[in-house]
């Protein structure tokens, strides 16, 4: 079960590889999203650079990242903390894509997608943290941050099993985001515009 369980976490890495933001980009003949706006390969800087059909399209494929790998180790026999590492790994291949110089986005997407396996309650109260935080503050960074931390702090009280590998995909989310944290100190930040 270890060597089917190694397999499960590498295809997970390789699959959260494909950046779609890049892939979106490049489909659509449009700037590659790491040279423009934020220079971040996530659905928010496609939003800014490319308008919101290309984002949708971003957001859902980072979400298919973690969602599909999860869940095809789940109906193939992976639980508990082994189920988690395979979400861990989705959202490793996020940040840093083989396939892109290392060069990926931030990784909360992906991390909700793989949570929607591992705990589709936890997935559901994140989500909708994320949508009020951003309804009054309109920073989808705050949003992001706030959701990935209580998340992560609901594994560790609901399902210890996973907890390990959540606070460590946490806490690589969190060290990406250290440049909007800093903006959001200095009150600089980008708003999302509705």
């Amino acid at each position: 079960m270890i060597i089917v369980g190694i397999i499960f976490i590498i295809i997970a890495y390789l699959v959260g590889s494909l950046s779609s933001a890049i892939l979106v980009c490049k489909a659509m003949s449009l700037p590659d999203p790491r040279t423009e706006g934020s220079g971040n390969a996530g659905a928010t800087n496609v939003l800014r650079i490319a308008g919101k059909l290309p984002a949708i399209l971003t957001l859902v494929g980072d979400l298919l990242k973690g969602f599909l790998p999860v869940l095809i180790a789940y109906l193939l026999g992976a639980w508990g903390f082994m189920l988690a590492l395979v979400a861990l790994a989705a959202v490793v291949g996020h940040i840093f894509p083989l396939f892109f110089k290392f060069q990926g986005g931030k990784g909360v997407a992906t991390l909700f997608g793989g949570m929607l396996v591992l705990s589709f309650p936890i997935a559901l109260i994140s989500l909708i943290v994320w949508i009020v935080v951003v309804a009054i503050s309109r920073y989808i960074s705050l949003a992001s941050l706030v959701a990935v931390v209580l998340g992560t702090l609901l594994v560790l009280f609901f399902h210890t099993v996973y907890f390990l590998p959540i606070l460590i995909a946490a806490i690589l989310i969190i060290w990406r985001h250290m440049e909007n944290i800093q903006r959001l100190k200095a009150g600089t930040e980008n708003k999302f515009n509705w």
